[in-house]
């Protein structure tokens, strides 16, 4: 089952201007989207939002309503499921309750109408990539969230086939399991090489694990990018505010220059690296991260804004702190061995003018 990892940018899966209504709801809507062979690319979004009825489509279990689905440079959209050679794990796992976990295992290749002697060493190779050789005469009642997840994966894989699809695979594990899960799935795909499409509402996972994160919204691409571009540099004022936490800042435009501009915001005035294309007096969007900031007692370095401590609370590993600074409420998220200020506390809370990023409304 060992491939070369070495990825092409070159399309391997082509949505081509895909829609799908079902009656008059239309869930997505003239999607044109590429994946290259090797990534692993997650599609993200909230409930609603298409991702999981783009899944099915390129599985076979759903038809589009208009537009076409290629790979490899074949259309695929007419043909049936089982003719896709496409592996797809579901967040229920679908395993046979009846069945020992290899009988699981081994009926994606007993469809195929394999002889049964070549069964056996592709359902133990199975076993063997997913750490679960040694039980395979058990039965998925007997075995643990976690485990029940590999068997799924297991028989997705069984078949060697170019392309896993995954819909919420890990939604149903406790919060450790899962985040041991994705750095496992990470780590199988870079080793065999695979072409994976995983859908998730966890942005976190998504970050982890991705290539490329496509962000979905009302059956729409906001923004498709590495998980740096989509944190860092968000699009739309939706992916700033899905993917992670972020202090949206309505502002307007004082003066514009070739090394940024001035904006005023809560009474307050402070620099950004750039306009996005507007001029002075227009309004804008900023993104800032609670990441970005930083408390201090001076104002020597980057943006300085006069605040007042207005909440502090410890949260492990970090610590969120929430300020106004003139008319803003932001929040800051600082190392949990920082200084402590109490309530009340004026405070400088300070950030560089690239830690804004202009947004559309």
């Amino acid at each position: 089952m060992m491939r070369s990892v070495t990825r092409s940018m070159t399309p391997y899966i082509q949505f081509k201007q895909v829609s799908k209504s079902f009656g008059s709801v239309r869930v997505v809507e003239h999607l044109d989207f590429d994946i290259a062979h090797g990534e692993f690319v997650s599609l993200l979004g909230p409930s609603g939002s298409g991702k999981t009825t783009i899944l099915m489509m390129l599985a076979g279990f759903e038809a589009p309503s208009s537009g076409t689905i290629h790979v490899a440079e074949r259309r695929i959209d007419q043909l049936p499921p089982h003719k896709r050679d496409m592996g797809v794990v579901f967040q229920n796992f679908a395993l046979f309750p009846h069945r020992s976990v290899a009988e699981n295992v081994a009926f994606p290749l007993q469809m195929r109408g394999m002889d049964r002697g070549k069964i056996a060493p592709k359902v133990a190779r199975a076993l063997e990539m997913v750490k679960l050789g040694h039980l395979g005469e058990r039965r998925p009642a007997q075995l643990s969230g976690g485990q029940q997840q590999r068997v799924a994966l297991a028989r997705a894989l069984v078949f060697e086939p170019e392309v896993v699809l995954m819909d919420e695979p890990l939604g149903a594990l406790d919060k450790q399991l899962r985040e041991h899960m994705q750095l496992e799935l990470r780590d199988l795909h870079r080793t065999l090489g695979l072409t994976v499409i995983f859908v998730t509402h966890d942005q976190s996972e998504a970050l982890t694990m991705s290539d490329r994160v496509a962000v979905f919204n009302n059956g729409r691409v906001e923004q498709i990018g590495t998980p740096q571009q989509i944190y860092d540099a968000p699009q739309t004022r939706f992916v700033a505010e899905f993917v992670g936490e972020t202090n949206l800042i309505e502002a307007q435009i004082d003066t514009v220059d070739q090394g940024g501009a001035r904006v005023q915001a809560g009474g307050l005035a402070f620099l950004v690296d750039e306009a996005g294309g507007r001029g002075p007096g227009e309004a804008i969007n900023l993104s800032l991260r609670p990441e970005r900031i930083r408390l201090g007692d001076d104002a020597s370095v980057g943006n300085a804004l006069p605040a007042q401590i207005a909440d502090w609370v410890y949260q492990g590993d970090h610590v969120r702190v929430h300020l106004q600074a003139g008319e803003l409420m932001l929040v800051a998220k600082l190392d949990r061995r920082s200084r402590e200020w109490p309530v009340g506390s004026a405070v400088i809370a300070s950030f560089e003018p690239d830690d804004c990023r202009v947004v559309p409304a």
